[in-house]
């Protein structure tokens, strides 16, 4: 049912199906709100919680591009990477902000917030957006995801998954690993 449990986390409540898809459409609400269009970069360089989780899948219903950066990223490498990837917005810790900000300020059109505990400036302004949000539709060969490779032989490099890539990740796991409803995945 949508008020089954779908993600749980230490210390934190219970979300359910349809908190998630409520949840999900208002982060959506907010990257259309600072303008992001089909095919933008959403970079994110915070730990990882559901939130994260919830921002990655605002982000693929709102028609962008999720770009994950590690945490231990320091300053010279996310300046590297917000320059290659041109993210239209870019998502970091707070504790993170006055040290990223000069170079996030020439780089992105705006700088959001998210803490270890989930909180910060995103989930204030999704807080005051609508629960519901219409998927802005992307073709299977359109860009989903952007991954950087760890950079072992040179410069790091962005491997970019499709719809179609995940799509086929996630199917092949669910046959492989035999899921069915009745199963919990730990991760």
């Amino acid at each position: 049912t949508n008020d089954a449990c779908f993600l749980r986390q230490a210390g934190k409540p219970t979300v359910s199906f349809r908190q998630f898809s409520e949840l999900t459409s208002q982060f959506a609400n907010i990257l259309l709100k600072y303008g992001l269009q089909p095919g933008d970069r959403v970079a994110v360089q915070t730990e990882k919680t559901v939130e994260v989780i919830i921002l990655y899948a605002a982000t693929i219903q709102a028609g962008g591009v999720f770009l994950s950066l590690n945490t231990d990223y320091k300053k010279d490498e996310v300046t590297y990477f917000l320059k290659d990837a041109e993210p239209k917005i870019f998502v970091c810790d707070p504790y993170k902000v006055e040290d990223l900000k000069n170079v996030a300020n020439k780089l992105v059109s705006k700088i959001l917030t998210l803490d270890a505990r989930g909180e910060g400036s995103l989930l204030s302004e999704a807080n005051l957006m609508s629960k519901i949000f219409s998927t802005i539709h992307r073709e299977t060969d359109d860009l989903a995801a952007l991954l950087y490779t760890s950079g072992t032989t040179g410069q790091s490099k962005g491997a970019m998954l499709t719809h179609k890539n995940l799509l086929s990740n996630a199917t092949t796991l669910k046959k492989l690993w035999q899921m069915t409803k009745s199963d919990i995945l730990i991760h």
